[in-house]
């Protein structure tokens, strides 16, 4: 009976702490996680219980202010001139002297599907079986290659005819190599996870002229260079920028296509104002604007070196070059036997 007497006590308390009235509440639209294609409007409206009485509402979309209203009629957020991915809607309502933020957010997506494409091989070259390719460029009748693996990591100047080195600085055990880039005569390089470091080679003697920390983005992954800033990866679907005489972060675009955004960014290159990119463990090339990081097109490089037909030991397609002088595009992959020319065209 005590303990009968004990639960009909709470519940009178509880029911008598209940408020008089129905809490003030407020919701907002587009629901969370709702997508827009880049150049969609949004509409967004405020949405509140009628003895809610606003002096006013303004609206952010991530920190900066798209406009106001006295009450809960609608606000239209241009999307056009925005980046991809996600963005927070705040509507701040201000009452009596008093604020409350009431958020969501929505994504943009690329406005359209990426153009398909694919491949022609033009010629076959040698690419040694002891190289796990991490960067590959093409510069002034040689490849330069970077590769990855502690203990077998190194810089590369590569004989493209015959696939040999013909010079080489190996880094010390320690390190994981990955991207490259070459920025007048220096080439610079990236090392993966801890240690994180970004080294400075003398591209004419191969030697070690600087040791930097890397602290952007979450990994090392993939470099190139436009002429004017470097551009990476980490493992997301972000590109970084970096300027090309400090290294440091300068800004970011995140890749996204129609459907959403396109993860681990792998090895780059820069040709005639797009990244091309490969993507880690498939056999697909993404071609992204670097202003807005929208795919503009996909290319499907799955019959390239079938699996069955690769040499033993054999790792992922991994490895973009390009000889700005000819217009020849070099694919290779990691500890692959051999290096592709190739054509890239519409299907």
């Amino acid at each position: 009976m005590k303990n009968r007497y004990l639960i009909l006590l709470a519940a009178v308390l509880i029911y008598g702490c209940r408020p008089n009235s129905p809490k003030s509440s407020f919701s907002l639209s587009p629901e969370a996680g709702t997508s827009y294609k880049l150049g969609d409007d949004v509409k967004i409206k405020l949405h509140y219980t009628a003895d809610i009485k606003p002096d006013s509402i303004v609206y952010l979309a991530d920190s900066t202010r798209i406009g106001s209203k006295k009450d809960s009629s609608e606000i239209v957020l241009k999307t056009a001139s925005l980046t991809l991915g996600p963005k927070t809607i705040t509507a701040r309502i201000f009452t009596a002297g008093k604020s409350h933020d009431e958020s969501s957010n929505i994504v943009l997506l690329a406005p359209k599907a990426p153009e398909e494409y694919t491949y022609q091989v033009e010629k076959v070259y040698p690419h040694d079986t002891g190289s796990f390719t991490e960067g590959l460029l093409y510069h002034d009748g040689f490849l330069y290659e970077s590769t990855g693996q502690p203990g077998h990591s190194k810089l590369l100047k590569v004989n493209l005819a015959t696939g040999k080195p013909v010079q080489t600085a190996k880094l010390d055990t320690q390190y994981f190599g990955e991207g490259s880039a070459i920025i007048g005569d220096k080439i610079i390089m990236l090392t993966y996870q801890d240690p994180r470091f970004l080294f400075v080679f003398d591209k004419n003697t191969f030697k070690l002229e600087k040791t930097l920390p890397y602290h952007v983005g979450v990994e090392g992954w993939g470099l190139t260079f436009d002429g004017q800033k470097l551009y990476t990866d980490d493992s997301t679907n972000r590109i970084w920028f970096l300027d090309k005489d400090s290294y440091r972060q300068i800004g970011f675009v995140d890749v996204y296509d129609d459907k959403g955004p396109i993860n681990a960014i792998n090895e780059l290159e820069y040709i005639d104002g797009k990244l091309y990119a490969n993507i880690w463990e498939k056999n697909d090339i993404v071609v992204i604007d670097p202003r807005t990081g929208i795919v503009l097109q996909h290319i499907d490089m799955t019959n390239l070196y079938p699996e069955s037909k690769r040499n033993p030991g054999a790792d992922v397609l991994n490895g973009i070059a390009y000889d700005k002088a000819t217009g020849r595009v070099f694919l290779t992959g990691k500890k692959w036997d051999k290096l592709f020319q190739v054509k890239f065209v519409k299907k």
